[in-house]
């Protein structure tokens, strides 16, 4: 690794057609200039890593039937998992009729 030392306004060159250029020193932060060809990629580091732990995540991607399966090896006394099990199915009908069982009794007539 080379280190070096630039104020604003100076550079250094890499090879024949990369020049990076030292454009402000603020606070901590160093803004950059740089110029290549548009053959050549530049990104950050951070970018870098992003992009490699995305792929990493693709890689190790696990489907929900095998991830039920683990929990099943994990769990056994507990059956299968409540999200595979289905849920009765109650007809509409029968709901509205449920309804009106439970909803209190009015009275006739008009109160002042």
């Amino acid at each position: 690794m080379l280190i070096l030392q630039r104020r604003a306004g100076e550079s250094i060159q890499i090879g024949d057609d990369i020049e990076i250029s030292v454009l402000t020193v603020e606070g901590g932060r160093v803004r950059l200039a740089i110029t290549a060809p548009t053959e050549v990629t530049i990104l950050r580091s951070e970018l870098i890593e992003a992009q490699a732990a995305n792929q990493d995540s693709v890689m190790e991607q696990t489907t929900p039937t095998e991830l039920f399966g683990i929990l099943e090896e994990v769990l056994p006394d507990q059956g299968a998992h409540p999200a595979v099990q289905p849920k009765p199915v109650v007809p509409f009908s029968s709901l509205r009729q449920r309804e009106k069982q439970n909803r209190p009794q009015q009275k006739g007539g008009d109160s002042k």
